[in-house]
Parts: C-alpha cells; sequence; structure tokens
C-alpha cells in the first residue's frame, strides 16, 4: 500500500475557535482535524491548511491537503471524519490529489465575503457572521473605493503587524459589493491575501461609507503603504472563506 496525497474541502462556524492554525491549549480548526485524521489513519500526520483563517472566522470552502497511507475510499474517510468532528468542523469533500500537492502552495487564488449587518437593529439571525454596523452606508461610495483595489499592488496599509515578514504584494482580481435587505457583502479574490487584509479593507471601506472619507481614499492609502492611516479592523465573525482555487489537472 503506498502513500496517497488527499485534497480535503472544508466548512465550519468559526465562533468557538482560535482560527485555523494549531495553538498551545486552544482549539482550532487545524488541531482538531489533524487529531481525527491521526486517529483514523493511526498514524502521525501533516495537514495543511490553504488559509490559516482567523479566530472567530468562517469557511464555506477552506481546503487541508495531507498524504497517507491508507486503502480507504474517499466517501469512508470523510464519513470516518465526520463522525469523529464536532458538528460545527464539516469534511465536504474528500478527494485524491496529485502527488506534491499542498494545500496552501498549490492555490491560484482564494475568495473571501465579509458580511455587514447595516439594519438600525442587530439580526439575531447574522450575530455570528456579520458585523453591525447601524449607521447608514453609502454603497455607492463604498463600491468605487472598492473597485481601486483591483490589480497588483503593495497593500501594505491593509497588512496587521504579525503578517509583514511576507512581501505585501496581492494582485486583486475582482471585489464586488452585494447587498440585499439591510445585508451588505463585500466580496474579494485575490492570488493571496495579507493578514487582515480583508478586515482590514471592509473597515476602510466603512469609513468611506459612512461618509468619513472619499472613495479616493481608499487608492491613496495604498500609495503611502501606511496601516496606521488606514481604517480600523473589522470584526472577524464577519468573514468567510468561500473558496480556493487550484490548477486543473492536465
Amino acid at each position: 500500500m503506498g502513500l496517497r496525497a488527499l485534497r480535503l474541502v472544508l466548512a465550519y462556524d468559526g465562533t468557538a475557535y482560535y482560527g485555523w492554525q494549531v495553538q498551545p491549549s486552544q482549539p482550532t480548526i487545524q488541531g482538531l482535524l489533524t487529531d481525527a485524521c491521526q486517529r483514523l489513519f493511526r498514524a502521525p500526520l501533516r495537514v495543511v491548511g490553504a488559509s490559516r483563517t482567523d479566530a472567530g472566522a468562517h469557511a464555506l470552502g477552506q481546503v487541508a491537503s495531507l498524504v497517507v497511507e491508507s486503502g480507504l475510499h474517499p466517501l469512508a474517510i470523510r464519513s470516518a471524519l465526520n463522525s469523529s468532528l464536532p458538528a460545527d468542523i464539516r469534511v465536504l469533500a474528500v478527494a485524491e490529489a496529485p502527488a506534491g500537492f499542498d494545500g496552501r502552495r498549490s492555490a491560484l487564488s482564494k475568495r473571501y465575503a465579509y458580511l455587514i449587518d447595516n439594519g438600525p437593529v442587530p439580526n439575531p439571525l447574522l450575530g455570528r457572521y456579520a458585523w453591525h454596523v447601524a449607521h447608514p452606508l453609502d454603497l455607492t461610495a463604498m463600491a468605487g473605493g472598492l473597485r481601486l483595489l483591483r490589480g497588483k499592488h503593495d497593500f501594505s496599509a491593509f497588512c496587521a503587524a504579525a503578517g509583514r515578514a511576507r512581501t505585501p504584494t496581492c494582485t486583486v482580481y475582482s471585489g464586488r459589493l452585494l447587498a440585499r435587505r439591510g445585508v451588505v457583502a463585500v466580496v474579494l479574490s485575490a492570488d493571496s491575501f495579507l493578514h487582515h487584509m480583508v478586515r482590514n479593507v471592509v473597515g476602510s471601506l466603512v469609513e468611506v461609507g459612512r461618509g468619513s472619507r472619499r472613495p479616493e481614499w481608499m487608492a491613496e492609502l495604498l500609495l503611502g503603504r501606511d496601516r496606521t492611516r488606514a481604517g480600523p479592523t473589522a470584526p472577524a465573525h464577519g468573514l468567510t472563506l468561500l473558496r480556493v482555487t487550484y490548477p486543473r489537472p492536465a
């Protein structure tokens, strides 16, 4: 029986967890998934996630990779892992992956959505998944500011201090603002994201939406590369990883 590379797609409600990455003495998605995999395959192994989602953030399409020595069918693996994991973490799919597949390094792009509850009174059904902003927002101005982020830029102005060890250049492929019945979604797709980048972009866009800043301010922030000049960091619970894309098999 040889080694197999596996690709797992997961969804989770991150409310109860300290993010994706393993942390000492704290419950994390990676930690619980690794424990479940090690019990199933009865061997130490390494689980690699496409995105290190923040504490309290969620996912509908997180991807993880691992290498195992097992003949179990992917459907049996999915069933066994879900029977072992808490109900707020689900393995949606398990598939064979090409040799050398790495959930993080092999990714081409990621898509995130950030939800804002913009009603005058917080919607109790959105409390775990959206940031309540009671002040009316100018969505046209926010959309104008969001458009200025598209393309390849240095996003230092939107990067938390903890993430400044890596290159600050990212390519934003698309940025959309969707709104319906008082709920606003900021959807960003890029080749990579800096630490807290989406949350810092949203915090700045809300400043534009409130009328405190002009839409052009977003471009000025990019050029200035100064995090202290940008808006606040939006709360983590409004953030959801929607999708990770990879090269198509040859």
